[in-house]
């Protein structure tokens, strides 16, 4: 195993129970100390039984858990972190029914888990800078898997299919994200908001992108013709990503509603960025539960 990894029994180890979890946590979100998440008062804190904090300030009563993706959740929260875990070193993924019997729970209940992390997931305001490739793929069922009823008969292609658009610094982040189409406003949307303006972005030859070169440095190949690189122009690094979204959405999650796809996304991405291997599996927990505090969204909203 690496160095940088440690295995199940190694967590159970340092996580036990929920007492471990909790004071984990309550490290990371104060390392100097309880803050109303509140009214963010610092001093007039009185700590309770049981992880409870009571604000002399505010007068409100509060837990580490509170205006965090782990708000109002029964589950204890060590199996919050395996779940962490096993996300961030699943590489293509862990299942809502799998991660139901790894921590023993509903699978109804896993999936809320899963998606409260990815939404998580999705708060990354880098932006790209440097030498930046991005392309685009579509993301839906194949036509030779569905149902004679379900298929739409209207070749082959992206139609019936939903466009996600992807950006890759070279030896950076990753950012992608679900659009309504890739159409020239929308590839212009999602550079000006994503990556700095001066940076150099390589594409296919996909027409859309003509007119970013007035902001932005722009080199592209032509696929049409089998031209893969070229002097250093390439998107490949992006295309890797597609592959390893794909297998995972395919071989583990099987189907992504377009509603839910953003956080699938989000996730996938989150992983690629954070979640790399050379860091080791602790700095990796870190990372997800960092994004955690602030985020929140209830069942209610998921299923709406």
């Amino acid at each position: 195993m690496s160095r940088s990894t440690i295995s199940t029994f190694k967590l159970f180890e340092i996580f036990p129970d929920a007492e471990s979890a909790r004071l984990y946590l309550e490290d990371r979100r104060w390392p100097d100390g309880p803050v109303c998440p509140i009214c963010q008062e610092s001093k007039r804190i009185t700590p309770k039984a049981g992880g409870y904090y009571r604000c002399l300030a505010c007068m409100e009563t509060f837990t580490v858990r509170t205006k965090t993706i782990f708000g109002r959740s029964h589950i204890p929260l060590h199996k919050w972190l395996y779940a962490m875990y096993l996300l961030m070193t699943a590489r293509k993924g862990i299942s809502s029914m799998q991660l139901a019997k790894e921590i023993g729970i509903t699978q109804k209940s896993a999936w809320f888990v899963l998606h409260r992390l990815r939404e998580a997931c999705g708060n990354d305001l880098t932006m790209l800078r440097g030498i930046v490739e991005m392309d685009e793929t579509y993301i839906g069922g194949k036509e030779s898997n569905k149902h004679e009823k379900k298929k739409s008969h209207i070749g082959r292609g992206p139609v019936g299919k939903t466009a996600v658009i992807g950006m890759r610094q070279r030896g950076g982040r990753t950012k992608a994200m679900p659009v309504a189409s890739v159409d020239m406003d929308s590839l212009f949307k999602a550079i000006h908001e994503n990556i700095e303006a001066g940076s150099m972005i390589h594409t296919d030859e996909l027409s859309g992108y003509q007119g970013i070169d007035e902001v932005y440095g722009h080199e592209s190949i032509n696929h049409g013709a089998k031209e893969y690189s070229r002097r250093g122009v390439t998107v490949n690094s992006i295309e890797s990503v597609w592959a390893v979204l794909k297998r995972g959405l395919h071989g583990v999650y099987h189907h992504a509603s377009d509603k839910h796809l953003a956080r699938y996304v989000n996730e996938f991405t989150f992983r690629l960025n954070d979640g790399d291997v050379k860091r080791h599996t602790l700095q990796r927990l870190d990372s997800l539960v960092g994004a955690c505090f602030g985020q929140r969204i209830t069942y209610k909203e998921l299923t709406a």
